[in-house]
């Protein structure tokens, strides 16, 4: 591009007796770049409208209960964490990994950082004074010594914004900003969930391992029995191997569940960011959580203003909506504005005492003639980027969609499956104490005991798994339907 300068020479003006003069010139000049501004602004960014969500206008209803997934209830973002979750033990492990975790602090310095950024454009739009003093000593043609000193203040490259170039930019840089506001929050949100759904499946396994361990004593004593049958020949050695297999099992179950256990404590300790204290205060059992069961889904719509990954993947949108319009401003004229006042002087002791004020003031018109399809090409990447934006947009929306969805047909149905679980287990618990009595009045073989124990033990497990994918899934649903972030 060549950057043309507009036909004016720079003014220098000296005015006698030390005093400035401003010429009748610069005046209209002056008064002319005021006036254009006033009237000339303008912008060139798109107007901007909202697109349409790309999903069903409801939820579907649950087909197995009949019941609406729609509620009218309060929004669910007006529920607090604090509120949400009962258990002390648990709100305080959340408390410290809102205060610890290093995420969710990464997330808050790029609030600051973008922030910055931002002060950065916002200042493009005011003029940069500057103060400065500056000095010269050289030999003339005659061979004396010239020094030459002056001292003012002088604004450097003001551009006027009659485009709204650096306006656009300005907007840009404050949509960064609110998005890494909702980028906290986005981040928070997952934080609270993360934590308690690690607490929620720690004590899924450590009602495992207590389950667990009543299979082992049950087993162990099953095996010292049909031991004892053994080498009495009233057992075969079929019966007395199949006794020593469950037994097994259930030592490879119980060092599983340990192992998980433990990997439950270090992501709760990487999640909290720091080492878990030892005066937590007491939590409550898996079965006795008392979150809030009904919480309000509303419709899609509400998505938009509830979540916000929504909300910043919009606010990336109108970010790269006004970057259009500074490519588009490009393509017209830039006018810049350099000036100084200030005293000048031969001799350094007397500048600021018999100094001669002075003053300069350079206009500069730079248009655009040739640039090999530079503008054109910024253009049309401006539109490619804010293309995407609307594309990530109504994915963050579908995605959401298909988070709640899945997370309601959880709560329709969790519920029933596990009374159903619950049922079963107290059926094989049934099933088990019969056996065992029929096997102790030689009824019974070994075979059938230890099937019952096989199988209780399996509805046990399924039970304790079934309750916490219960609990998890409203806090899943808590997350998704956009609360937990203030």
């Amino acid at each position: 591009m060549n950057n043309l300068p507009m036909n004016t020479p720079h003014a220098t003006r000296f005015a006698p007796h030390g005093k400035p003069r401003l010429s009748s010139g610069l005046l209209r000049v002056t008064a002319l770049s005021a006036a254009l501004f006033a009237t000339v602004g303008c912008s060139f960014i798109p107007t901007y409208e909202r697109p349409a969500a790309p999903v069903a206008g409801s939820f579907a209803a649950d087909s197995a209960t009949g019941a609406a997934a729609n509620a009218t209830a309060a929004a669910t973002d007006d529920i607090a964490w604090q509120d949400f979750f009962k258990d002390a033990r648990l709100k305080r492990l959340i408390e410290l990994s809102l205060q610890n975790n290093r995420d969710l602090r990464i997330a808050v310095l790029a609030i600051e950082q973008t922030r910055a950024q931002y002060n950065v454009r916002r200042a493009d739009e005011m003029p940069t004074l500057n103060a400065g003093i500056t000095g010269s000593r050289g030999p003339v043609a005659s061979g004396a010594i010239n020094s030459s000193y002056t001292a003012g203040l002088s604004v450097t490259a003001y551009e006027l914004d009659f485009f709204g170039r650096v306006r656009a930019l300005s907007q840009a840089a404050q949509a960064q900003v609110l998005g890494s506001e909702e980028a906290r929050k986005t981040v928070q949100i997952s934080l609270i969930a993360a934590v308690a759904n690690t607490y929620l499946s720690l004590l899924a396994n450590d009602e495992l391992l207590r389950v667990t361990r009543e299979s082992l004593a049950t087993r162990q004593e099953s095996l010292r029995l049909t031991q004892l049958k053994f080498d009495n020949e009233a057992a075969s050695k079929l019966e007395l191997s199949q006794a020593q297999s469950l037994l097994e099992g259930a030592k490879a179950a119980f060092a599983q569940t340990t192992r998980l256990r433990a990997q439950d404590e270090n992501t709760l300790t990487l999640l909290v960011g720091q080492p878990l204290p030892a005066d937590l205060p007491a939590g409550l059992a898996i079965t006795a959580q008392g979150m809030l069961p009904d919480l309000p889904a509303g419709v899609p719509s509400e998505l938009l203003a509830r979540r916000p990954d929504i909300r910043q993947a919009e606010q990336q949108l109108l970010a790269n909506n006004a970057n259009i319009g500074a490519a588009r401003a490009a393509f017209f004229p830039r006018i810049a504005l350099t000036g100084s006042a200030g005293v000048v002087s031969n001799d350094l002791d007397t500048l600021f005492s018999n100094g001669t004020s002075a003053w300069t003031f350079v206009p500069q018109l730079l248009l655009p003639i040739f640039d090999y399809g530079r503008n054109q090409a910024n253009l049309e990447s401006a539109k490619v980027a804010r293309d995407i934006a609307v594309a990530q947009y109504e994915k963050a929306i579908q995605t959401g969609f298909r988070e709640v969805a899945d997370a309601l047909v959880g709560r329709a149905t969790l519920g029933e499956q596990l009374r159903a679980q619950n049922a079963q287990m107290a059926a094989e618990k049934t099933r088990m104490d019969l056996t065992d009595l029929r096997f102790k009045h030689g009824a019974s073989n070994a075979f059938d005991v230890l099937d019952a124990q096989r199988s209780l033990f399996a509805a046990q497990q399924a039970a304790v798994l079934v309750q916490a994918q219960q609990v998890q899934n409203l806090v899943t649903l808590y997350k998704v339907l956009g609360g937990g972030w203030k």
